[in-house]
């Protein structure tokens, strides 16, 4: 099976942007120092958008990925943002070339 790539893009409500954008840098940290299976897995911050975070990730598989999502840092992530959020768009992609 061929790698999985994530591009997560997270639009924050304004009135919690700094506790959030903690939440994703804490998120990053534990996901490089915990999970297996990830190739890549950086955090970008949108030039046009001060309130909007792009998580680019590449996994070997969908099965690490799965247990990626299934972590305890990454459920507490989940929590922790419900609700503060505007908007989250995930792609799921595979590399063509």
């Amino acid at each position: 099976m061929s790698n999985v790539v994530i591009v997560a893009k997270v639009k924050i409500k304004k009135e919690f942007k700094e506790e959030i954008l903690e939440e994703l840098k804490q998120l990053h940290k534990s996901t490089h120092s915990l999970d297996t299976g990830c190739i890549q897995y950086d955090l970008h911050k949108d030039l046009d958008d001060t309130n909007s975070f792009v998580f680019v990730e590449t996994w070997e598989n969908q099965e690490l990925l799965d247990a990626h999502m299934a972590t305890n840092h990454f459920l507490t992530f989940v929590k922790k943002v419900e609700n503060k959020l505007e908007n989250l768009e995930i792609s799921k992609l595979e590399k063509l070339i």
